[in-house]
């Protein structure tokens, strides 16, 4: 009788956490109704694709150009509704990275610095995994992600602005060959 309650117990775990953990709707977001290609790319609105794939392409180039190369391509949910994006219990921002499982854009984040922004913490969870570059201190991540994404707005709100700035002091002087190294001693 225990191994039985333990056996659906186990077997629950998997749909409980596709109802009420939304992020986890990431890694399958076909079972949600999303269409995807190559595994990387999925979108609410198939017309958008080609237009997907070239924000992605050129997010992906940019980012390993001039930040550092990607090991493993990200699953990108680019979302055109705002249901969609609602649906991985999202709301407010442009786009959100789930560790190094995927990123999610919101409708307003269908420009380059955005999908630049979120690859660039994907490469920082790459590079210094998960847990740490969680840990890292706000001004690093959120700095790092608005600065080398070559965000054009010159104010940001409030803490970004400061993380921005301080960033960009620190990078001045470690420089790029340094970074990864350097942000590892953080």
């Amino acid at each position: 009788m225990l191994k039985r309650l333990l056996l659906i117990g186990l077997l629950c775990i998997p749909i409980a956490a596709w109802a009420f953990i939304k992020p986890v709707r990431i890694v399958k977001p076909e079972l949600s109704g999303l269409s995807c290609i190559n595994g990387t790319l999925c979108t609410d609105d198939v017309s958008r694709f080609r237009e997907a794939a070239e924000l992605y392409d050129e997010a992906l180039h940019f980012v390993d150009a001039s930040v550092g190369a990607i090991e493993n391509k990200p699953r990108v949910i680019f979302c055109n509704s705002d249901a969609c994006f609602q649906a991985f219990r999202f709301k407010k921002q442009a786009g959100v990275t789930i560790g190094t499982f995927g990123i999610v854009i919101s409708p307003r984040g269908w420009k380059p610095y955005y999908l630049r922004h979120e690859m660039i913490h994907h490469l920082q969870n790459e590079k210094l995994g998960m847990i740490k570059a969680w840990r890292e201190p706000n001004w690093f991540n959120e700095g790092m992600a608005y600065s080398l994404s070559e965000d054009p707005r010159p104010k940001l709100s409030e803490p970004f602005q400061q993380y921005r700035s301080e960033f960009e002091d620190w990078y001045r002087l470690v420089g790029k060959e340094r970074l990864w190294i350097e942000a590892g001693n953080l």
